[in-house]
């Protein structure tokens, strides 16, 4: 599985963006345990600071979580390399994405060669996510809706991908979930997140894996134009 995607001249980037900058990151990310390479690479390739406003591109390379307004966050690039990994595990086909955000994790998951849907809940947010999603050159399914119904008409998914937390997980995904799939997602409240990767089994029921701690904003109902 190689990286799939095609780069526009200003998304190679310069300085703090440059192709020097993302390759520190992929070295920090393989020291703290990502050992997917097939992940580095999508992590060294994906413009991380076209996903951010301009504003923060300095900082688009740093191991951490950065606000992309309306009280949301693209993920630590830890965080993602982690769920990417969780996710290659079902050697997948369909993914299915819920929070789509600044559209980083969906355009890494698309990069790989997976068939990515994502649902977003904000609609503002998923509007410029698409612009991303086009000028990368990235053909992703997306739908504004609430994401804890998931996409149940395009289902069942090899893997679901959750990056906002609830206290429980949602039983309307598990059910979109195809056998022998994978569901991470983050587990608990706003002081406790675990990280859960789930694993369908033949009968149906779901067998867990706690992943460690995590920070994620929580999963809402809902939509906002």
């Amino acid at each position: 599985m190689s990286v799939r995607l095609r780069l526009q001249p200003e998304a190679i980037g310069t300085g703090m963006t440059s192709q020097r900058v993302r390759d520190r990151l992929v070295e920090r990310l393989r020291e703290e345990g990502i050992a997917d390479e097939r992940v580095l690479n999508a992590i060294r390739t994906v413009p991380r600071h076209l996903f951010v406003d301009e504003a923060l591109a300095t900082r688009a390379y740093e191991d951490t979580a950065l606000p992309i307004g309306h009280g949301q966050t693209i993920s630590q690039p830890w965080v993602v390399a982690r769920m990417t990994e969780a996710v290659l595990s079902a050697r997948p086909g369909k993914v299915l994405e819920i929070g789509t955000g600044s559209g980083y994790q969906a355009a890494i998951l698309a990069a790989l060669g997976l068939e990515v849907h994502t649902v977003e809940r904000i609609g503002e947010l998923l509007r410029v996510a698409r612009k991303r999603f086009r000028s990368l050159g990235l053909n992703i399914r997306s739908k504004h809706d609430d994401g804890r119904i998931g996409w149940p008409e395009n289902g069942p998914f090899d893997a679901i991908i959750v990056t906002a937390a609830a206290p429980s997980l949602v039983d309307a995904l598990g059910e979109q979930l195809a056998t022998g799939g994978v569901l991470i997602a983050p587990v608990g409240g706003a002081s406790s997140q675990s990280l859960v990767l789930l694993h369908k089994q033949a009968d149906g029921t779901l067998r867990r894996q706690d992943l460690g701690a995590v920070v994620f904003v929580p999963l809402l109902s809902g939509m906002i134009d």
